[in-house]
């Protein structure tokens, strides 16, 4: 069984953005799936499915890593 949890993530503007909050995020362990809506100079909805939801402190870190800020947790 999966679990899917949006976050909103703020700073995002391309697809090279997207690519690298992709990679980063992807390496969290359990996580199996990471979709990203592009909202250029907005809120980003990033999609991750995983095993386990993932802690939001390693969500952040792993945005933080990738260069962005994680604003918020998406009904």
């Amino acid at each position: 069984m999966s679990t899917t949890t949006t976050y909103a993530v703020t700073g995002m503007t391309c697809s090279h953005c997207v690519h690298s909050v992709t990679e980063e995020v992807g390496k969290i362990a359990g996580v199996r799936n990471v979709e990203v809506d592009l909202v250029p100079g907005g809120a980003s909805e990033v999609t991750i499915t995983s095993d386990a939801a993932p802690a939001r402190e390693d969500v952040r870190e792993a945005v933080d890593e990738a260069g962005y800020e994680l604003t918020g947790t998406s009904a």
